[in-house]
């Protein structure tokens, strides 16, 4: 049985909502393949247009822009990662197995199926994230982006973190900044092991295991000296 999530999206990051007609799922689906294969850098609408068999008008009529699609991609990750820490720490009482929790799913590689889920690929969007999530950010935009509530879900999944960390070590005076940093280096090492493996010390890893183990071992030595 095959489980349909649906994600609200902030209705800024589009012109027309692309999840509400076939055209605009493909616009979706095929910009994060054609991203991920092309780079940001070298992708184009005009590109995207031939991809989908469309124009690049018909596109601009979703997206602003193709700054404003990677965004989408992107809090669309984020959003269904939030979702799916929620429901791992559902029943559980243990804040230490609740962080070991987060810290394997923040941290490890989706794997790839063909599964028809929604009409994004998570462990394509987990790619992307990697290879051009900061770009999303690092932006002349940033400040009206953020107005926007753009990277809310970002921001809520470091949130969330945050909290387990209180509840696990309510004396700890840095809960926010350390789930952020957390999150950014499952990100950068991640791409380090991929692209600047002599940043790491597992750059022939074929698994994202002893990533999630240096990334609980910093966490709990953190912790547990406070």
């Amino acid at each position: 049985m095959e489980l349909d999530i649906r994600i609200k999206m902030n209705d800024k990051l589009f012109l027309r909502n692309p999840e509400e007609s076939a055209l605009g799922k493909k616009i979706v689906k095929h910009g994060l393949l054609l991203i991920n294969k092309l780079g940001f850098e070298d992708f184009t609408f005009k590109k995207l247009a031939a991809e989908v068999n469309t124009t690049e008008a018909s596109i601009y009529r979703y997206f602003e822009n193709k700054h404003r699609l990677l965004v989408y991609i992107i809090t669309w990750y984020y959003s269904y990662l939030e979702y799916k820490v929620v429901f791992s720490l559902n029943n559980v009482s243990d804040p230490k197995i609740k962080l070991k929790s987060i810290i394997a799913l923040i941290a490890e590689e989706p794997v790839l199926t063909h599964s028809n889920f929604d009409f994004l690929s998570e462990a394509e969007a987990y790619k992307l994230v990697i290879l051009e999530g900061s770009k999303t950010y690092l932006s002349r935009n940033i400040g009206k982006d953020n107005k926007d509530k753009l990277f809310k879900p970002y921001k809520d999944l470091c949130d969330r973190f945050s909290l387990v960390i209180k509840e696990y070590c309510p004396k700890y005076k840095y809960p926010h900044s350390l789930a952020s940093s957390l999150m950014e280096i499952a990100h950068s090492q991640s791409f380090f092991k991929q692209n600047l493996p002599s940043l790491t010390d597992y750059p022939k890893e074929p698994s994202n295991k002893k990533l999630i183990d240096f990334m609980t071992v910093m966490l709990f030595s953190v912790l547990d000296n406070t």
